[in-house]
C-alpha cells in the first residue's frame, strides 16, 4: 500500500503497534454502530481485526501528523452490491474526539484521488445509514452523487435492520470536478 499524505494526516498501512490507538476508538459505543459493527470488547478482539487489516492491504490507518497517533481508518473495498472489478466502495471510521474537524473529508478526498489517478477505477461508491448525518456530510463534501436508498438492506451485529443510502462518483465526474475547480477540493 502506498503512503498517502494530506495537510494534517498520513494514511499508511496498519501495524501491530497501532493496537492501543485502534482499540481506543474501536471500543467507543458511538463509533462502530454508526458503521454497522459492534464496539470492540477487548484488545484481543481489536488485535484480530487489526491483523486482518494488515493482511488484506485495503485499509489505511489515519494518522494525525501532530501527534503521530492513529485516529481512524479508511479503505477501498470490493462493493458486494456491484459486479464490476473497476468499482470500489469507500469505507471509513474516525475517533469521535476528531469528528466535525474536516479530517475525514480530507482523508476521503485523498483516497478518492488515489482511486481514480493511481488505481484507474471507473467509480467509487459509498453508503451510510440514514441516521449517520456526519457520514452524509463527508460524502456530500467529496462530491458523491445520490443514487437512491436500498430499503431494509443491512442487518448489523445486534440484529437491527437499516436502510442504506447509496452514492457514487464516476471517474468522469471526478475529472469534471478537477477541471471546474482547477483541482479536486
Amino acid at each position: 500500500m502506498r503512503i498517502l499524505t494530506t495537510k494534517r494526516l498520513f494514511l499508511r498501512e496498519f501495524r501491530e503497534e497501532d493496537l492501543d490507538d485502534f482499540y481506543r476508538y474501536a471500543r467507543n459505543p458511538n463509533v462502530g454502530p454508526s458503521a454497522g459493527w459492534k464496539p470492540h470488547e477487548s484488545k484481543a478482539e481489536s488485535l484480530g481485526i487489526l491483523r486482518a487489516f494488515i493482511q488484506c492491504k485495503e485499509v489505511w490507518a489515519i494518522v494525525n501528523k501532530d501527534t503521530n497517533r492513529v485516529i481512524g481508518s479508511i479503505g477501498l473495498h470490493n462493493d458486494v452490491r456491484r459486479n464490476n472489478s473497476k468499482v470500489k466502495m469507500l469505507g471509513y471510521v474516525l475517533d469521535e474526539s476528531f469528528w466535525g474537524k474536516g479530517l475525514m473529508t480530507e482523508a476521503a478526498k485523498r483516497v478518492i484521488k488515489y482511486a481514480f489517478e493511481d488505481l484507474n477505477l471507473d467509480m467509487v461508491s459509498v453508503y451510510h445509514y440514514p441516521f449517520n448525518i456526519g457520514s452524509k456530510k463527508v460524502i456530500q463534501k467529496c462530491g458523491f452523487h445520490y443514487e437512491g436508498t436500498l430499503r431494509l438492506a443491512d442487518t448489523i451485529y445486534d440484529g437491527s435492520v437499516y436502510d442504506l443510502v447509496c452514492y457514487s462518483l464516476t471517474k468522469e465526474e471526478y475529472i469534471r470536478s478537477l477541471m471546474l475547480n482547477g483541482r479536486y477540493k
